[in-house]
């Protein structure tokens, strides 16, 4: 059997789906440390972190802010369940400054702090701004950004 010269890769959130496209390489951030995984890839599961997901397509790459849930890697498919899945034009960049400095600050006061979720604010926070800086400044003025509700 030949192998596959492409993934199938599917990105899941419980509201909706974020990509589902043909790709030839991808790298997820896992619990136990980034992965990547190109067509023909040994069958895994594997739970996710929070960080910055990409995906590549010839030599074009497409970054998204992932956080929490699990990855299934087959041969010639990348299925994602994801908690939190954003594109860098969907990242709306004031509210995700406003969350860093709201978590830093939390974990500078530790007043009746709750670190963890502190701790984990800050990692989303940071996420979004690092994904959304991954515009390329020479393909034109920036999108939109977009401001959702609970994420």
């Amino acid at each position: 059997m030949a192998l596959p010269t492409s993934i199938e890769l599917q990105i899941v959130v419980p509201d909706r789906a974020i990509v589902k496209e043909q790709v030839d390489e991808v790298e997820i951030p896992g619990v136990d440390g980034y992965f990547g995984v190109l067509p023909g890839h040994t069958p895994l599961l594997a739970a996710l972190s929070v960080g910055e997901l990409w995906y590549r397509k010839g030599q074009e790459k497409t970054y998204l802010a992932i956080a929490y849930g699990f990855a299934e890697v087959l041969p010639d498919r990348v299925t994602i369940l994801a908690q939190l899945a954003e594109r860098a034009e969907e990242i709306d960049l004031e509210r995700a400054e406003r969350a860093r400095a709201r978590a830093s600050g939390r974990l500078e006061g530790k007043s009746d702090l709750d670190y963890t979720r502190a701790r984990i604010a800050l990692m989303k926070s940071l996420t979004r701004l690092q994904v959304s800086s991954r515009i390329a400044s020479g393909a034109g003025p920036r999108l939109k950004r977009v401001h959702r509700e609970g994420a």
